[in-house]
């Protein structure tokens, strides 16, 4: 299992994450698939659904290892009637957060996420309001060790990132979704992918960059898009996916830390964590969306790597990553700088031989793309 540091908050986390929202199969499948996962060198899990059951199977998962386990725990997801129910009632959230920790067996969470937000303007009364004096008080208390926050729409984790007040951002990312521009309404988000865009949506590529830049960690939500890419029916591609071509995907994002896949069984398990042994071949999402019947990345990096190798010995794709990180600020951040300029090569050792770009599925003018990094590093510097 390979490790990744979750921004700023000094937690080191696994690349594929555990989702187990939806396991309602009972406590002993629960804990098969838990510790199919822990022994594979899974640590970190996320548990947003406040059904009692859900929770209560998951507690006698972890049970005996709950010191293994990086937490995200969700603060406004309750339970009421028999059903779940999103709240910001300072009442309602606090009874669901200390039912959470008392199923699970745990004292305190690492990570208290602020639970599905989804506009611009909720953030900000929650922010204003009685909800986030609730999260302080949490985090004061040591029962939440970092501030976190769940959204579907980037402008929300933008705005988030902007105002200080996270250090985690769970995200819904695969390569379908990053085509959707903005939005808080759920039809569009998960609705009809036929109406999504082409390439990169820049408000997705803003949050992630954003979120590189300051340091926040982003784990990741619906790499299947629901399961819809591994169907060729049901993709907006026309072509089905792998896990662990999605994974790979999710994992080129920068700020990227985890990909929280869903289980319902072993199988599924196992087939997200094939990724770490998968070959570049089996993990190569690029070729698949390339020659897609619809809705190609063309003109557009996404750091699959197929360039690679340069005979200059640049790292093509990281060069282009941080390229696209600075742009998105008014200047080049001091962070980004330094990694740029403490690669073994950088743009400014481009031959202009243009061998790379044949390799590329997607028709980005590498050699010209270098030029303009070299320029954009030498004039902000």
């Amino acid at each position: 299992m390979e490790y990744r540091e979750l921004g700023s908050t000094g937690l080191t986390v696994s690349e594929i994450g555990f989702g187990p929202e939806w396991m309602k199969d009972g406590p002993e499948e629960t804990k098969e698939v838990t510790e199919t996962l822990r022994l594979a060198g899974v640590n970190i899990l996320d548990c947003w659904m406040s059904d009692p059951e859900i929770r209560d199977n998951l507690g006698y998962a972890i049970a005996g290892h709950t010191d293994q386990w990086i937490i995200q725990g969700h603060i406004g997801s309750t339970w009421q009637d028999g059903q779940y129910v999103r709240s910001r009632k300072r009442p309602e959230i606090e009874a669901a957060f200390n039912d959470q920790l008392e199923r699970l067996g745990v004292d305190s969470v690492a990570i208290g996420m602020m639970h599905y937000i989804d506009s611009v303007e909720e953030f900000r009364q929650c922010i204003e309001g009685e909800f986030y004096a609730y999260v302080q008080e949490l985090k004061a208390a040591g029962r939440i060790k970092h501030v976190g926050l769940s959204t579907h729409n980037p402008d929300v984790g933008i705005e988030a990132v902007k105002s200080g007040v996270v250090e985690v951002i769970m995200f819904s990312i695969n390569p379908a979704f990053d085509m959707m521009p903005a939005s808080d309404d759920l039809d569009t988000l998960f609705g009809d992918l036929e109406a999504a865009g082409e390439g990169i949506d820049p408000k997705r590529a803003e949050l992630y960059g954003l979120c590189e830049a300051a340091g926040v960690g982003i784990t990741v939500m619906k790499p299947y898009a629901g399961g819809r890419l591994l169907s060729a029916e049901a993709s907006p591609f026309g072509v089905a996916l792998s896990p662990a071509q999605c994974i790979h995907y999710c994992l080129t994002r920068p700020a990227v830390a985890s990909v929280l896949c869903g289980y319902k069984d072993v199988e599924e398990a196992r087939q997200a964590l094939a990724y770490e042994d998968a070959p570049a071949e089996a993990r190569d999402y690029a070729s698949i969306i390339a020659s897609a019947p619809k809705h190609a990345y063309f003109g557009q990096c996404t750091y699959c790597g197929h360039c690679q190798p340069c005979v200059a010995g640049i790292d093509i794709a990281t060069v282009n990553k941080f390229a696209d990180l600075a742009l998105m600020q008014d200047t080049v951040p001091e962070s980004i700088r330094a990694h740029y300029e403490a690669l073994s090569a950088n743009a400014s050792d481009c031959i202009g031989c243009h061998a790379c770009e044949p390799r590329c599925p997607f028709g980005v003018p590498i050699a010209e793309r270098m030029e303009e990094t070299v320029q954009l590093f030498s004039s902000a510097s």
